[in-house]
């Protein structure tokens, strides 16, 4: 049990979406755990029908599919529920602070429901976690060199520490590529839907699709049709080359070659 000191209870909550961009994308799972003052803890679970489809890359992440939730509640339909079970409760949670305070004010705010967070103190385990165990270069240094950077912050110095740092990695983890392709995979790694490389166009169903901004969830060959000048913007705009250059192509009637379908897994012999 938490060795906290409750005057109220702490809900404990967690988020599975379609997505991640809190305009567009809507809450599929929530979790709550009550943690009361005097240390009984009680739990809670919702699932709600998005009204969109669940992405594939998302599905991948959680596991929930669109027939999961065919039959299941909107949000609205039990915003008033939710609301009622954190009424006057503090938060708490990884990366709350980031995503699911934001997602879930954003639901309520769709259910016509002003989710107040003014009085609400907030415990995430994410802020805590990165307070504590830096990920800066020192950090890395000394974790896994055992050594201190004296010279912090000098643009030589910092460059030597990094190599020792790459060095003390090689040590420690025998499996890390030494194959600049492979590492440069791992370090970066592409979701197999983005069509440019960093995610700002992605594949659905065979066809290329806007993944921010207004125009999210649009195929790029009707904005081309119907709104060239959004197309003409971001290419004006500060947007990498590769995705300039599929724009480009777009404007030209020239579309990228979908990936070939992922073959369905193997289990018993049998597809």
């Amino acid at each position: 049990m938490l060795k906290l000191k409750l005057e109220r209870p702490l809900a404990v909550f967690d988020i599975e979406s379609t997505g991640i961009n809190r305009k567009a994308d809507r809450i599929i799972d929530l979790a709550i755990v009550k943690m009361l003052p005097k240390g009984k803890a009680e739990p809670f679970t919702f699932r709600f029908n998005p009204e969109m489809p669940i992405p594939p890359e998302s599905t991948a992440i959680h596991g929930i599919h669109d027939e999961d939730v065919v039959n299941c509640p909107t949000f609205k339909e039990k915003a008033a529920e939710v609301l009622q079970l954190l009424e006057d409760c503090d938060l708490g949670g990884y990366n709350v602070l980031g995503f699911d305070i934001p997602m879930l004010t954003e639901e309520f705010l769709r259910a016509g429901i002003a989710f107040v967070m003014e009085g609400r103190r907030v415990f995430d385990a994410q802020r805590v976690f990165h307070k504590r165990e830096p990920r800066d270069l020192t950090a890395a240094l000394r974790f896994y060199c055992s050594e201190m950077h004296l010279g912090a912050h000098g643009a030589l110095e910092d460059v030597l520490a990094t190599i020792r740092v790459m060095e003390g990695q090689y040590q420690r983890y025998t499996d890390l590529p030494n194959e600049l392709d492979e590492l440069d995979a791992y370090c970066n790694p592409r979701d197999p839907a983005w069509v440019d490389r960093n995610g700002r166009l992605k594949w659905t169903a065979g066809e290329v699709i806007v993944n921010f901004s207004k125009k999210q969830g649009q195929k790029l060959r009707d904005i081309v049709r119907d709104d060239p000048g959004f197309i003409h913007w971001m290419l004006k705009s500060d947007f990498p080359k590769d995705t300039k250059d599929i724009l480009q192509n777009a404007l030209k009637g020239i579309y990228p070659t979908p990936p070939p379908p992922t073959p369905a897994p193997i289990v018993n012999g049998e597809v």
